[in-house]
C-alpha cells in the first residue's frame, strides 16, 4: 500500500473500506498484464460487496492470466476530505494504484441516484468528467447494469455501455482493447469497432434532435451505427461462468452471506417491474448446477448461510427437488439457507415442509396492491385469499411476523385502494388469531412497507405519468389514518427522491448538464436520505431551463418516440402497447408458463423461451 494512502487511513471511521487483502481478493503482478480493469461500484464498500454481479464479472476477468480485475467503491465523505487535502487520486483496492492509469474503468448502476457519485468518482480519480474530454484510448469508461435500460441522462460522461448479460460482452470487448491497445489505434477507431459487439452500445455515434414541444423527434445512427443494439443474453445459465469463490470482506456489509443464482428472468409478467421485463428470457440453473455451485462457495468462503437469488425464487421449476437437495448439506452442516422472493401463490405445503427445515425468520410476500381491482391492473395475478391462505400456513408452521410489500402510485389507484392496504393488513392479524394452531400466548407483527411506484422504461407504464409528491404524501397520511391496530408499522419511501428517480429514469441527453451541474452544487449519494440536497437539484434543473415534471407529470403518447427506443432488450413495443391498455381495462395476462403472451424474448434468445412448449 502507498504511504499516503496508509497514511490518510488513520482518519477515517472505517479503513478497512478501502484497505484492501481481503480473503479471496486477487493479486496478480502488473508487469504481466495487459488488461488491467477498475470495476467501481459508485456506493460505499459495504453496499458494493454484497452485489452478485461484480462478485460474477471480478472472478470471470480474472480468470485470464493477463487480466486483472480490482475493485473499487465510492469513498464515504471522511475518506474522500482526506483524499482531496493530501492529493491521493482514487484507487483500486488489490494494488492501491491509481484507476486513472487502468485500461478500463466500469461502473455498474443499480439505481439512478448513483449517478452523482459517478460523477464524483470520476473526479477522484482525477480524470475529465466528459467523454470528449478525455482523448487518449485508455481508460476507457463503461457503465452496466439495469440503469443502461436508458443510459442517455449519463451518455455524455461515458465511452461504451454494456446492455445485457455481462458474461456474454465483457470479455470480447476487453479483447478487442488489448488488441488496439497493441495496434497504437485511437480511442475513436476503438469505439468504431467496438460498436459491432453484442450488447455494446456507443453513446457518442448517435445523434439527438427535439420537436418544438420539448419530446424527443429522433435519435439518428452516425458511422453506420446500427439502428437498434442488442442487448447481450446467456443462453445456458448451466455452462455460463459463476465463480467458486467470493471476497470475503473484514467488516460486515449488507448482504454478507453466500449467493446462489439459480435462474435469471421472470415468468410473471408484472407490469409494474422493470427487472420481469428486461432480464427475459428466463434461464434456469439446473438442481446438480445449484447444489454444485452452492457448496463451493460454501467451502471457499466460510460462510454459514446462502441466499438463493432470483426474481421468484419459488417459480423455479423443480423448486422442492431443489430445497431437498441443498437442505440435505446445509442442515448437517449448520448452514441457514435464505430464501428471498417467495410467492403466496404457489407457497405449497411441501414448500412449508422444506422451510420448516431451516432456520426460521420473517416471511415476505409482495400483494403490491390493497385492492384486487389495482392488482389486476398492475397484473399481479394473486388474490387476496391467496395472500390469507399463504399466511395461515405460515402462522400454522410456527411463523409470527410477516412482512408484506406494497407500491403507491400506482395508474388508477384510488383513495380506496389505500384503504384495502390498510384492511389487507388487518386480514392477516385476524387470520393469526384465528388460527387454532397457534401458538398460545404469542403475538404477531406486521409489517407493511410502502414504495413509491416510478414509470420504467420497458415496462408496460413507460408511457404513464408519475404521482405527485402532493398526492403521494396524501396517500401515505390516509393509509396511517386506515391503520387500527398498533401490531401493523408502516413504512415509506421518500417522496422527493422518488420524484428525482423518476426523472432519471425516463429522461433523454438533455439530462446529462442538469447531473453535471447537481454534481457542482454538491450533490451525491443522493439515495442516502440525510445526504440528499432536493433545492441542490432544482436550482441544476432552472439553470439548464428545464422543467424536472416534463418528464413525470405528463402521459406520453404511444406514437411518442422515446429516449430508450434504439435500445432492444427484447421485448416489442407493441406487447407493451397491449399490455398498456389491458391494465386500463382491468385485465390480466397469464404468466409465461400458462400461455405465451408474445413478448418477443423468444427471438432474442435463437428463438427459445421458457413458454416454448
Amino acid at each position: 500500500m502507498k504511504k499516503c494512502i496508509e497514511k490518510a487511513l488513520q482518519y477515517v471511521q472505517k479503513p478497512a473500506r478501502y484497505a484492501g487483502g481481503e480473503f479471496n481478493a486477487v493479486v496478480k503482478n502488473p508487469e504481466y498484464m495487459d488488461i488491467r480493469y477498475a470495476f467501481c461500484f459508485p456506493d460505499l464498500y459495504e453496499i458494493g460487496m454484497s452485489h452478485l454481479g461484480m462478485k460474477i464479472l471480478y472472478s470471470m476477468v480474472n480468470e485470464k492470466r493477463n487480466y486483472w480485475c480490482e475493485r473499487v467503491f465510492a469513498p464515504d465523505e471522511d475518506m474522500e476530505e482526506q483524499m482531496r487535502k493530501n492529493n491521493i487520486p482514487l484507487f483500486a483496492l488489490e494494488s492501491s494504484d491509481y484507476i486513472k492509469d487502468f485500461d478500463i474503468i466500469g461502473f455498474t448502476l443499480m439505481y439512478e441516484l448513483c449517478y452523482t457519485n459517478m460523477l464524483n468518482t470520476l473526479d477522484l480519480a482525477q480524470l475529465p468528467l466528459l467523454s470528449k474530454d478525455r482523448d487518449s484510448l485508455t481508460p476507457v469508461i463503461c457503465c452496466g447494469g439495469p440503469c443502461t435500460c436508458n443510459p442517455e441522462p449519463i451518455v455524455d460522461f461515458v465511452d461504451i455501455v454494456f446492455l445485457g448479460d455481462g458474461e456474454e460482452s465483457t470479455m470480447e470487448l476487453l479483447a478487442l482493447l488489448e488488441e488496439c491497445k497493441k495496434a497504437g489505434l485511437s480511442k475513436q477507431e476503438f469505439l468504431f469497432k467496438a460498436k459491432d459487439i453484442r450488447g455494446v452500445y456507443v453513446p457518442s455515434l448517435y445523434e439527438d434532435s427535439y420537436n418544438e414541444d420539448g419530446t424527443l423527434k429522433e435519435l439518428k445512427p452516425l458511422s453506420g451505427a446500427p439502428k437498434k443494439v442488442i442487448k447481450a443474453v446467456v443462453a445456458d445459465m448451466n455452462t455460463c461462468f459463476y465463480p467458486k469463490e467470493f471476497v470475503v470482506p473484514f467488516i460486515s456489509i449488507v448482504h454478507d452471506r453466500a449467493v446462489e443464482e439459480i435462474f435469471r428472468g421472470c415468468i410473471r409478467g408484472c407490469r409494474f417491474c422493470q427487472a420481469g421485463f428486461i432480464y427475459r428470457p428466463i434461464r434456469e440453473k439446473s438442481v446438480e448446477t445449484i447444489n454444485a455451485q452452492s457448496k463451493a462457495l460454501i467451502e471457499s468462503t466460510g460462510y454459514d448461510e446462502l441466499s438463493l437469488c432470483s426474481l421468484s425464487t419459488s417459480d423455479h421449476s423443480r423448486v422442492n427437488e431443489m430445497l431437498n437437495s441443498l437442505i440435505d448439506w446445509t442442515v448437517e452442516d449448520k448452514i441457514n439457507l435464505s430464501l428471498p422472493s417467495l410467492r403466496v401463490d404457489n407457497f405449497s405445503d411441501e414448500l412449508v415442509e422444506k422451510l420448516n427445515k431451516v432456520r426460521k425468520s420473517g416471511l415476505t410476500f409482495a400483494p403490491e396492491a390493497g385492492t384486487q381491482r389495482l392488482r389486476d391492473v398492475i397484473n399481479k395475478n394473486v388474490t387476496e385469499e391467496e395472500v390469507l391462505t399463504t399466511c395461515t400456513k405460515a402462522f400454522d408452521n410456527g411463523w409470527t411476523s410477516v412482512k408484506l410489500y406494497f407500491m403507491m402510485g400506482l395508474p388508477t389507484e384510488t383513495m380506496e385502494d389505500i384503504e384495502g392496504i390498510a384492511d389487507l393488513g388487518m386480514q392477516v392479524i385476524h387470520a393469526f388469531y384465528n388460527n387454532p394452531n397457534r401458538q398460545k400466548g404469542t403475538g404477531v407483527q406486521v409489517s407493511i412497507s410502502c414504495a413509491s411506484f416510478i414509470p420504467k422504461p420497458f415496462t408496460p407504464f413507460q408511457w404513464e405519468p408519475e404521482d405527485t409528491m402532493e398526492n403521494l404524501k396524501a396517500k401515505q397520511k390516509h393509509l396511517l389514518k386506515s391503520i387500527p391496530s398498533k401490531k401493523i408499522k408502516v413504512s415509506f419511501h421518500e417522496t422527493p427522491t422518488s420524484l428525482l428517480e423518476g426523472v432519471l429514469a425516463r429522461g433523454d441527453r438533455r439530462l446529462n448538464a442538469v447531473i453535471l451541474d447537481a454534481w457542482k452544487n454538491g450533490c451525491k449519494f443522493d439515495s442516502w436520505g440525510d445526504k440528499f440536497n432536493y433545492d441542490a437539484w432544482i436550482a441544476a434543473f432552472e439553470k439548464n431551463g428545464i422543467d424536472p415534471f416534463f418528464y413525470t407529470k405528463r402521459r406520453r403518447d404511444f406514437s411518442e418516440p422515446l429516449p430508450w427506443d434504439h435500445l432492444d432488450y427484447g421485448i416489442s413495443r407493441k406487447f407493451l402497447e397491449r399490455e398498456n391498455i389491458k391494465a386500463h381495462n382491468n385485465e390480466t395476462t397469464p404468466h409465461c408458463r400458462i400461455k405465451c403472451a408474445g413478448c418477443g424474448a423468444n427471438m432474442i434468445n435463437g428463438g427459445h423461451c421458457d413458454a416454448r412448449g
